[in-house]
């Protein structure tokens, strides 16, 4: 299939690109490079521009013969969210219906959207596995602009031609096992990046939340292996119709299936660098959450996908790419 992935050359968008391309499909890139890497595309055809010009959209699809969007491009740090709320709607709300706008003008009915756990309310019966049918109480303005268009797409697709799945993304770490792309923000927001910086500097990683309803006190995550989460996405390509066939939109849970407090997290590191890691507490950040796991039963059934990378290869894979993003980053 021809692919058009937006936001295709950022750390989660691109490492897509690749098992598309490993897997016999073509791909398209669309980035406007606010975040995303030109490096990441120099071996694909890639556009430089953004998701709501009219023009450009409609000039990718006229040149190529689109079969599915995968749609990547989003603003995507909590605390960030927080402190610019209209920026976020804009950017992952007003510029999606654009493209959506795009999608209708040129006849191109199928889109795969990246959602987020991040979505799912924290657990007041101490039940931290979520399917797709728990409570939805998103947290942060990130969160909500990720819900309203699910219900967006939601009504659309009930609406119209178009058919969309959902993949609720919940933590990916790591890098393409093969080094081609990894995580090019030079401070990234999430737990993992933090240690790896703190690694690299001799610096003290800071664990923000410690009094959560939780056995170490600390938030639970699925950490998830980049690679993974980019072959749940091929997997939603090569299904889609089928996945489809019966309900014109689909939520999918993309997780390893089990939870891991960040205490935990920071253990594993630990046994991954051979060395100790100066730890401190601290507040939980604006926006943060308890934390849930995914129950993956669907996407095991509908896709045909299981995680088969653990949490400890995702450190290995983040740390043999440091050579990588020094150089890619200058420093």
């Amino acid at each position: 299939m021809r692919v058009l992935i937006t936001g295709g050359a950022g750390y989660i968008g691109s490492t897509i690109a690749s098992a598309c391309l490993d897997a016999g499909h073509e791909v398209v890139i669309v980035d406007d490079f606010s975040q995303g890497r030109r490096e990441f595309v120099t071996d694909r055809v890639a556009y430089a521009g953004d998701i709501a010009d009219a023009a450009l959209m409609d000039r990718i699809f006229s040149e190529h013969s689109i079969d599915i969007v995968v749609h990547c491009a989003a603003a995507i740090v909590v605390p960030e969210s927080v402190a610019r709320p209209l920026f976020y709607y804009e950017n992952n709300v007003g510029k999606t219906l654009d493209l959506l706008a795009a999608m209708e003008r040129r006849g191109v009915h199928r889109i795969v959207f990246s959602s987020s756990a991040s979505l799912y309310g924290d657990p007041t019966d101490g039940q931290l596995a979520v399917t797709e049918r728990s409570p939805i109480a998103p947290g942060s303005p990130y969160a909500r602009t990720k819900y309203v268009m699910e219900m967006a797409l939601s009504d659309a697709a009930h609406g119209s031609d178009l058919r969309a799945i959902a993949l609720r993304y919940f933590n990916p770490i790591g890098a393409d096992p093969r080094l081609r792309t990894g995580q090019q923000r030079p401070h990234p927001s999430h737990a993992l990046g933090k240690m790896l910086d703190a690694w690299l500097e001799r610096g003290t990683f800071t664990i923000t939340g410690c009094d959560w309803n939780t056995p170490d006190g600390t938030g639970i995550r699925d950490y998830l292996h980049v690679w993974d989460l980019a072959m749940a996405h091929v997997r939603a390509i090569e299904r889609f119709d089928v996945v489809t066939g019966s309900e014109p939109y689909r939520v999918i849970n993309i997780g390893r299936g089990e939870g891991v407090s960040v205490r935990e997290l920071a253990e594993a590191f630990q046994a991954a660098t051979g060395e100790p890691l100066d730890i401190a507490e601290g507040p939980a950040r604006p926006g943060d959450v308890l934390g849930a796991y995914a129950v993956v039963d669907t996407a095991h059934a509908e896709l045909g996908w299981t995680a088969t990378l653990t949490v400890a290869d995702g450190i290995r894979d983040a740390i043999a790419w440091i050579p990588k993003r020094k150089e890619l980053l200058g420093y």
